[in-house]
């Protein structure tokens, strides 16, 4: 059975994003699924579109999402995020404000507000 709490699909949908599972990271979201960026243009639609754009992401070494906080309202899921990337440059963080619209039991549309990334200093040994 597939879970349908709002709540409940995005967890799955972050763990998975954490795990680096694709498959259990795209059926958290619907098949036709969109993404933005908050206020903008479209980042993809549908799973092919999603697993080119995730599988891409996966592929850097220190990818991790932190979840910071969570607002639930009806089937909208709000979560703040530092998430640990690999940039050019090197490994840095950045905030994420996400927001998800759960439709029966699945992502339908998420949005994305993107902060600063900023890089973070090599630890000495």
């Amino acid at each position: 059975m597939i879970e349908t709490m709002p709540a409940t699909v995005v967890q799955n949908q972050l763990d998975a994003y954490n795990a680096k599972d694709l498959d259990a990271l795209l059926a958290a979201y619907a098949p036709d699924a969109e993404q933005y960026t908050l206020h903008g243009p479209l980042l993809a639609k549908g799973r092919d579109a999603l697993r080119t754009r995730f599988a891409e992401r996966f592929s850097e070494p220190d990818l991790h999402a932190r979840l910071l906080s969570r607002t639930v309202f009806g089937n909208f899921v709000t979560d703040l995020e530092v998430v640990t990337r690999n940039y050019p440059e090197g490994k840095g963080e950045v905030e994420m404000l996400c927001i998800y619209e759960v439709v029966e039991g699945r992502i339908q549309r998420a949005s994305f507000a993107i902060g600063t990334p900023r890089l973070l200093l090599p630890t000495s040994r």
